[in-house]
């Protein structure tokens, strides 16, 4: 029997989120269960409606209990909503881990740029990846990075404003209900058919970081892993999301060791890039003490998007067209040394348990454009970062590994693999 969640601002949207949950009811069948949570300003009194806004507000005020929503300036409403939301919706979340009759199969939203940023709020802070959560919205044809981030929801474009309903809304609120619906079905079957007492499978859950200029190394440390051990891999593209998405899948305990061959994020971070994974790239395998190999791949570059978008500072800089989209630039010597300063700074503040960290650094090359025929190639910058590694390690307790080969040798990949095997006790 699926069970969902429709989260909805009442005050504005109620009669196109009563219609959704009646689509939603329609294709779930008979006993398919909606409740319904209202997030709006002002309450609303209506039959359908599960959890008030008033009740949010009150029972689940954080911090030092209830403001008054009606003075509140609209974002600081949508703030305190989804303060508000996400402890119900993290209450009700646990109940149906304990309880499964209770459980939640599937989350929906349907409204404009501020109810989307409050739903997505919600569905980000409390639901892990892998729970279906859909975001029917007017800015969903836009750049979604900050409404998506590092999870899995999915969201669709209303093509008009969910603003009255009118035959071209009802379609798409019904192709909705019916998309949360297959999804949700799909996910309590998956949950039906996994073992009592197992969330996962009896294979060890790897995490393994990729870019386009790492992928053969890549490719083969996930062939050797899987053909060789009870290892299933699970690779992030290093896209900023990647990495937090990989750091996120840690904390929720879903990876049990991660070879993090690709910390290309980082560059981006510091440099400007596009491809930025924010400042607390490396912490969630630190922090959880998990077997963690740390290499440098992709280090030499930082990446913008097509070549006139390149900022005006850096326009002078070494750049290479990796295709029509991506445009990356060289990192200095000075840059370098910043990026190896902060691999070395994360393991010395984060590391729980060092006898399970280990960095190796690929001396022939961390891509395969920075090896001495590529035209990324440049050996003071190799140096800064190698050296700004391995003088930042001196007297701390971590295993520190120089290989002579290039990242994408074969030979490295193996290597590296059978280091990752040997902290995770396979060997």
């Amino acid at each position: 029997m699926p069970q969902f969640v429709l989260l909805g601002t009442c005050d504005s949207k109620l009669d196109e989120l009563l219609y959704l949950r009646s689509q939603i009811l329609a294709s779930g069948g008979e006993r398919c269960e909606v409740t319904f949570v209202d997030v709006g300003r002002s309450p609303v009194d209506h039959e359908h409606i599960t959890v008030r806004q008033d009740i949010l507000t009150t029972k689940y005020a954080p911090g030092a209990g209830a403001k008054d929503v009606q003075n509140l300036s609209r974002g600081d409403v949508i703030k305190y909503m989804i303060e508000c939301a996400s402890k119900w919706l993290a209450e009700a979340y646990q109940l149906g881990l304990k309880d499964p009759k209770q459980a939640i199969h599937g989350i929906i939203n349907a409204g404009g740029t501020g109810g989307t940023s409050l739903a997505s709020g919600v569905m980000r802070n409390v639901l892990p990846i892998g729970l279906p959560k859909l975001i029917v919205s007017t800015n969903a044809s836009g750049d979604m990075r900050p409404v998506v981030g590092e999870t899995d929801i999915t969201m669709m474009y209303s093509v008009c404003d969910v603003a009255g309903l009118n035959y071209l809304l009802r379609r798409i609120l019904s192709n909705a209900a019916g998309a949360i619906v297959g999804m949700a079905k799909a996910y309590e079957g998956s949950l039906a058919a996994e073992p009592k007492g197992e969330s996962h499978s009896h294979q060890k859950r790897v995490g393994l970081t990729m870019f386009g200029v790492t992928t053969p190394c890549v490719d083969k440390v996930r062939e050797y892993l899987e053909s060789n051990y009870p290892i299933e891999c699970f690779v992030f593209h290093c896209t900023g999301a990647g990495g937090r998405a990989l750091e996120r899948l840690v904390s929720e305990g879903v990876l049990e060791a991660v070879l993090d061959i690709t910390t290309t994020e980082i560059c981006d971070q510091l440099c400007g890039g596009v491809m930025d994974a924010g400042p607390h790239r490396l912490e969630a395998p630190l922090e959880a003490g998990i077997p963690y190999i740390i290499s440098l791949g992709a280090t030499d570059m930082v990446n913008f998007g097509p070549k006139p978008t390149v900022p005006e500072k850096y326009k002078s800089r070494k750049l290479f067209e990796h295709n029509p989209t991506v445009t990356l630039m060289r990192t200095t010597p000075e840059e370098c040394a910043a990026i190896g300063a902060f691999i070395v700074d994360k393991v010395k503040q984060f590391a729980t348990d060092k006898a399970k960290v280990e960095l190796v650094l690929p001396l022939g090359g961390v891509s395969m454009i920075a090896t001495p025929d590529g035209p990324f190639y440049d050996a003071a910058a190799d140096d800064a970062i190698f050296s700004s590694v391995r003088n930042g390690l001196k007297g701390f307790d971590v295993q520190l590994v120089e290989d002579a080969r290039t990242i994408n040798d074969e030979g490295f990949a193996v290597d590296i693999a059978k280091r990752l095997v040997r902290l995770m006790g396979l060997d």
